[in-house]
């Protein structure tokens, strides 16, 4: 059994530390049709379904994660972001005539999915996956 804290029903935000704000911000409006929320110099915001995604520049992350120090979202995955949807191989084509490259995919896991990834210019790994 699982005691969520206290009101927690949903992932409000994701907050990802970038160097270019203006690029990730593009990739998420051109490349995945992400409606933008606001920007400014420091970060951009984007809504996917219920949840906000923010591109904050690593240098101005400032309070929000001390005594912690941020870094960048490099070269290096370090998390993979999954859109579901309902075909796999139709997303890939539309990644494809938008200018994105896969990693990966498609392919069909074992889990009981078909996944296909791919990355942001900031080297955030994204993922879309169906169900088999």
């Amino acid at each position: 059994m699982t005691d969520l804290l206290p009101g927690a029903e949903a992932l409000g935000a994701l907050t990802v530390f970038v160097l270019d704000v203006e690029a990730e911000a593009a990739f998420c409006r051109d490349a995945l049709g992400l409606t933008p929320v606001l920007a400014d110099e420091q970060s951009a915001v984007v809504r996917l379904g219920a949840t906000l995604l923010n591109m904050l520049r690593a240098d101005a992350v400032g309070d929000l994660v001390a005594p912690a120090r941020s870094a960048a979202v490099g070269e290096t995955a370090r998390m993979l972001l999954s859109l579901w949807v309902d075909d796999v191989d139709a997303v890939c084509a539309e990644l494809g005539r938008r200018g994105v490259p896969l990693l990966n995919g498609p392919v069909d896991q074992p889990w009981g999915k078909r996944t296909a990834a791919f990355r942001s210019p900031a080297g955030i790994v994204w993922e879309v996956a169906q169900d088999l």
